[in-house]
């Protein structure tokens, strides 16, 4: 596999600094790193970019994620080793993610359940995490980024 060209955001240098500003304001609105990066991980692996889940299975690894924890965040659900807090915040990826798949893709089930574990400012910062991962997902996945190629 080859990449049809460097990541976007680093060919238009003037990209990066603004999507990192919002990585940073949202691993500063107090939520757990873990959390926010088994949502990173997690929005990835739907969306199939080799690279972002390559880097997210290490970036959570860093922030104290299991190796248990990373070979099962894809089957959430059916496991022990998520907390009440981090499934609502997985539920929320999910939905945000696969916004087509329903008429009300964040219903407010999905929604109400991540605002009893987080409050405001860690819902947007959940919310962003959501939405610049996807971003770099669709970056990724169209320029053919190589998984492990970024470190």
């Amino acid at each position: 596999m080859q990449s049809r060209m460097q990541n976007p955001a680093v060919v238009l240098s003037d990209a990066m600094q603004p999507i990192q500003q919002i990585f940073k304001a949202a691993h500063n609105a107090g939520v757990d790193a873990a959390t926010l990066e088994l949502v990173h991980l997690r929005v990835s692996q739907i969306n199939s970019c080799s690279a972002c889940v390559d880097a997210g299975a290490k970036t959570a690894r860093k922030a104290g994620v299991s190796d248990e924890r990373l070979a099962t965040v894809a089957a959430w659900r059916e496991t022990p080793y998520f907390t009440a807090a981090e499934r609502a915040a997985l539920a929320l990826a999910e939905a945000a993610t696969r916004l087509a798949d329903r008429a009300d893709a964040v219903s407010d089930e999905v929604w109400d359940a991540a605002a009893t574990h987080f409050d405001e400012k860690q819902l947007a910062a959940i919310v962003l995490m959501i939405g610049v991962t996807n971003m770099f997902n669709r970056l990724n996945a169209t320029t053919r980024q190589i998984a492990g190629a970024w470190g």
